[in-house]
């Protein structure tokens, strides 16, 4: 598989599933150029997709990311309920919840539609793609894209390969993505979680252990992790931040740190206790901080500004930054 003169206006693209991060993907495809088919399992997301979609293309037209109009951008693309209209599509994103039942019978009604060559992947953030491969007649087509939200302003996306999948298919999505303004990350032994999950989770687990032991209370752990990793995080991953911060230091922290590290299996009563009693977090005002319901739409609207700012940001240190600088100065 080729990418030499991609053109993505040339490249029909489906998405399925138009809830929050299904319209996110969408909006991202059409910025990107593509003609987007979206499809819509539940019926009501036809038109609350639609207003998604075309809300997320207003706000990146007027910060800059696209310079093309949101109605411009809206006319590529279709929404539908037919799985039918997937026929001309050569890659397929499902973006439904995670249950298996519900992508097994997704799977079923996509591959019937769409030619032997096109790619279907699932916008799954934890389930193993080996076993989403179990539930289609093409294993070697199947992998996992996994999208960060919001998808029309991070530079996150994950491919992973499942135990059947043909690594070619993979590599072509790697070298695309850029088109799609991702600095991707390829995961090329399936594992649960990938790549992101496992580190964040990882220290979700600690943060949980720190309160629930009485170490430190809720804001002050979120304190912590803002002014921390949150500080270096878009510059560099953890090993660069290892490289360039002096290794020995941590090699010697490790061997007393590693030790007392929580290694709870359990989910943590505090995230259990919310739940049950139905919280959702800034969606109903219900979470581990306390809102009101103004604080909880403001911190919404907050958190959609600042990922258009801090994208503006990551964006003039992108993967390459050094080695850009460097044919600058060979050149200069």
């Amino acid at each position: 598989m080729s990418t030499t003169n991609f053109d993505p206006a040339g490249y029909s693209v489906a998405v399925v599933g138009l809830g929050l991060m299904g319209s996110s993907i969408t909006t991202c495809l059409l910025i990107a150029g593509h003609p987007v088919t979206a499809i819509a399992p539940v019926p009501a997301d036809v038109e609350t997709g639609r207003k998604r979609v075309q809300d997320n293309l207003e706000r990146s037209f007027r910060e800059g990311i696209t310079t093309r109009s949101p109605e411009e951008l809206m006319k590529r693309l279709t929404i539908s309920e037919d799985y039918a209209s997937l026929k001309d599509c050569k890659l397929v994103i499902e973006s439904t919840l995670e249950d298996l039942e519900i992508k097994k019978q997704v799977f079923g009604r996509i591959e019937p539609h769409v030619a032997a060559d096109t790619i279907i992947t699932s916008n799954t953030s934890a389930i193993p793609i080996s076993i989403l491969q179990q539930f289609v007649k093409v294993p070697s087509r199947f992998f996992g894209l996994h999208w960060m939200e919001p998808s029309y302003t991070t530079r996150f996306l994950e491919i992973i390969c499942g135990e059947k999948s043909d690594v070619k298919y993979a590599e072509w999505l790697y070298e695309i993505a850029p088109v799609w303004s991702k600095e991707p990350t390829l995961v090329r032994k399936d594992v649960r979680g990938f790549i992101t999950n496992r580190l964040m989770y990882a220290m979700y687990r600690e943060a949980f252990h720190l309160v629930e032991n009485g170490y430190a209370s809720v804001e002050d752990v979120d304190r912590a992790c803002r002014n921390n990793a949150g500080y270096w995080m878009t510059l560099v991953g953890v090993f660069r931040w290892m490289d360039l911060t002096g290794i020995p230091a941590y090699y010697n922290v490790m061997k007393d740190l590693f030790p007392t590290l929580s290694n709870q299996t359990e989910v943590p009563e505090m995230v259990k206790d919310i739940v049950e009693s139905g919280g959702k977090g800034v969606a109903n005002a219900h979470g581990f901080h306390e809102y009101t319901e103004e604080e909880a739409r403001l911190w919404k609207e907050t958190f959609e500004e600042f990922s258009f700012e801090i994208r503006k940001l990551a964006l003039k240190y992108p993967a390459d930054v050094v080695k850009k600088k460097l044919q600058e100065r060979r050149n200069g």
